[in-house]
């Protein structure tokens, strides 16, 4: 494997794991402020996170490239109100798409057809990821300043669950 995209594809690794760290403040931040769903929902993004950092662990393995676990940086993120740590969720999205994006054009510029398929699931989870991060910051707005509303929110956030993640591979 091209030496800069297998470096590019570790730092991900650590991107993930640090998207994983920086969700674990945001549920804590909800959890302190009584809201067990929208805790709920950022600790199933949190098993996603790590799971795509495990996705990308296993790739490089199995293409016989030794993989690198830096440490992770502490999240600097406090929040004064419920939808600051929405906010911050979708600029971070934004962050790990343009680094997805960063591996995408890596693996593309040496014709790494395989890295490109791989990272393919990538590319179409961001998507996802930030649409997700987007309908929460209108959900918040349209109803968090509502009481009613807030606690309807939070009941659905309860109900999200983890669902490991399948690539085609």
């Amino acid at each position: 494997m091209d030496a800069k995209l297998s470096e590019l594809l570790n730092h991900q690794i650590n991107e993930e794991l640090y998207s994983a760290y920086l969700y674990l403040t945001f549920a804590d931040y909800y959890e302190d402020r009584g809201l067990k769903g929208f805790a709920n929902w950022y600790m199933v993004q949190v098993q996603e996170e790590v799971a795509h950092a495990k996705i990308l662990r296993r790739y490089l393995l199995d293409n016989d490239v030794s993989v690198k676990m830096t440490a992770i940086a502490e999240p600097d993120k406090t929040f004064s109100t419920d939808l600051e740590p929405l906010e911050a969720g979708l600029a971070h999205e934004k962050h790990i798409t343009a680094c997805i994006d960063r591996c995408y054009a890596a693996a593309n510029d040496v014709h790494d057809f395989r890295a490109m398929q791989m990272l393919d699931w990538f590319v179409k989870e961001q998507g996802e990821e930030e649409t997700n991060a987007s309908d929460m910051i209108k959900n918040m707005k349209l109803f968090g300043s509502d009481p009613k509303g807030l606690y309807d929110l939070d009941r659905e956030y309860q109900t999200r669950v983890f669902v490991a993640p399948t690539m085609p591979m």
